[in-house]
């Protein structure tokens, strides 16, 4: 039987939001066996995840769907509302249900749904190229006025804000100093106010990227809504060929429609961020050493 919340999900969402998550987490298997007899769910895994608990769900026709769990109402309506918002395109997850002041999002499933990690050469440019044109071409006239979108410049202040809060005496510090995280925060702030405005994902890494079938080709999920500049989305993706050994324009070369210059220096600003995971799980190499020579 799937766990509704194990001891490892528990402490991802305790270094997320605090020990005041607690509670929330414990009334966790009410609240989804709640939801899943509203909605004809059968819950048969899970998927880990650091703003909340994804779990795998059969519907009343044994079709594979998503229940998406957040203890924040914000981040999850900000989520629910960015999707609605890309309803029909083949690149996004489709909502099927939502319950904002449960914080629950159902969505489809897809299949085979294996993320985009690991994938060294074998990237799918064409198709990465379509999902960043994708997501950016809604009309910001469309996007709901009263909608949760924050400005990219707020997003960008909570993730340096994250990002201090977990280096401090952790395994990253001797490598990353707080001096260098703050003048990456500076580049990034004063990036974050410049430039065209789109609807962004906010947090497309691979590891939000699956694979849906040869049919539909990669789909995005797990979006941090926010509106500001489309070079933003693209950062990750520009990382790859050097995360492999390769050169940072290697990958700027393979996403033509955006600003090159902007997607560099995002990549600048936002490298102590990239190279803080592996920093902190004690595993420097390589590209974290080129990451941070980036960011001086």
């Amino acid at each position: 039987m799937t766990a509704i919340l194990d001891d490892a999900a528990r402490a991802r969402l305790i270094d997320r939001f605090g020990p005041q998550v607690g509670p929330w987490c414990d009334a966790l298997p009410v609240l989804v066996a709640r939801l899943a007899e509203r909605w004809g769910l059968t819950v048969v895994g899970a998927r880990p995840g650091n703003t909340g608990r994804t779990l795998m769900c059969r519907g009343p026709q044994g079709d594979s769907r998503v229940l998406k769990l957040c203890p924040d109402q914000e981040v999850s309506a900000g989520e629910a509302t960015a999707l609605q918002t890309w309803a029909g395109l083949s690149r996004v997850v489709q909502v099927l249900e939502v319950d904002f002041e449960a914080g629950a999002v159902l969505l489809e499933g897809l299949e085979p749904g294996t993320q985009l990690t690991g994938r060294g050469a074998d990237v799918p440019w064409t198709e990465v190229a379509d999902l960043l044109a994708q997501l950016h071409s809604v009309q910001l006239p469309s996007v709901p006025a009263a909608g949760p979108f924050p400005s990219l410049a707020t997003r960008v202040g909570l993730m340096f804000d994250l990002a201090e809060r977990r280096l401090r005496g952790s395994a990253a510090e001797p490598r990353l100093p707080l001096e260098l995280l703050h003048h990456a925060r500076v580049r990034a702030e004063d990036l974050a106010t410049g430039g065209p405005t789109a609807l962004l994902h906010g947090d497309l890494h691979p590891g939000n990227v699956l694979d849906a079938g040869p049919a539909r080709g990669i789909v995005a999920i797990d979006p941090r809504p926010c509106l500001g500049d489309p070079a933003f989305d693209a950062v990750d993706w520009a990382l790859l060929p050097m995360a492999a050994g390769g050169t940072l324009d290697d990958g700027v070369t393979k996403l033509p429609d955006l600003d090159a210059d902007r997607v560099r220096a995002w990549c600048a600003a936002l490298a102590p961020l990239v190279a803080m995971a592996p920093l902190r799980a004690g595993a420097p190499t390589p590209f974290t050493d080129a990451l941070l020579e980036m960011a001086r």
